[in-house]
């Protein structure tokens, strides 16, 4: 009796510190575009006995939970790190059940009614090339299906590098100046930023990333030049709701100078 007690009371606390934090956060501009680098899925599972495979499962469980976070506070980008150029170089094992689990949620996604109801246009970042044919195939259905949406934006990064991204629009402004359809001094910081998988959307105006490290791991090298970093010591799929409202608050409370 006593333990359930305590459980209630702690959840009440709980309850009462994140409504709380939701009306301080509300008082303020929130970011345009959030930036998440989403880690510690296997290292979760781990910790609480479960698969790695559940852990992703978790993971994706949780990345819903905060696109409808992000339309709470009127954030209307959300772009994540769901996989990097360098995890293809995983197991075959985990490589099978994290393109089985891509093709099956963008397909979701892509029927999901909440999608629809919030004109919610999905975008995928990356070398998709490189994904198994089921995987494109879906990216191709959810895309298409979200389109012509411009409510919120919800772009995943997936078989994403950002030196990678780089050296893409490096290859296709070389091959532009050899074939005479840009010239040298047309090439600015503008022009070079819309060759980006990002090219149309503004840069991040605050980077989260989860499981307590406090590195970028190759995400949007270019675009985060004058983001604000954020650092949250909790795996994702345990990423509470004051996890998020703290990160925003954090980004309220900065002063951005912009190199200034």
């Amino acid at each position: 009796m006593a333990a359930e007690i305590a459980r209630v009371i702690s959840e009440a606390a709980y309850q009462a510190y994140e409504k709380k934090l939701m009306r301080e956060v509300l008082e303020a501009p929130v970011p345009h575009h959030l930036a998440i680098i989403m880690d510690g899925n296997r290292r979760f599972a781990e910790e609480v006995g479960l698969s790695s495979a559940d852990g992703h499962d978790r993971g994706r469980e949780k990345l819903e939970e905060v696109l409808e976070w992000c339309m709470d506070l009127d954030i209307r980008i959300l772009t994540v790190y769901a996989f990097s150029t360098e995890n293809l170089n995983r197991d075959d094992g985990e490589l099978d059940d994290l393109m089985s689990l891509f093709a099956k949620n963008f397909r979701r996604a892509g029927d999901d009614k909440r999608v629809h109801e919030n004109r919610i246009r999905i975008r995928v970042l990356g070398q998709t090339e490189r994904l198994p044919s089921e995987v494109q195939d879906a990216i191709r259905y959810v895309e298409e299906r979200t389109a012509d949406y411009d409510s919120y934006l919800f772009n995943l990064a997936v078989a994403y590098g950002g030196r990678e991204e780089i050296l893409d629009a490096i290859r296709g402004l070389v091959e532009d100046a050899m074939e005479g359809r840009i010239s040298l001094d047309e090439i600015d910081e503008d022009v070079f930023a819309k060759r980006l998988y990002t090219g149309d959307l503004p840069d991040p105006d605050l980077i989260l990333r989860t499981s307590g490290e406090t590195r970028i791991s190759n995400f949007l090298l270019w675009q985060l030049a004058y983001s604000e970093l954020y650092f949250v010591d909790v795996f994702w799929p345990g990423f509470r709701k004051i996890d998020f409202l703290r990160a925003i608050r954090s980004y309220q409370m900065r002063r951005r100078r912009f190199g200034h």
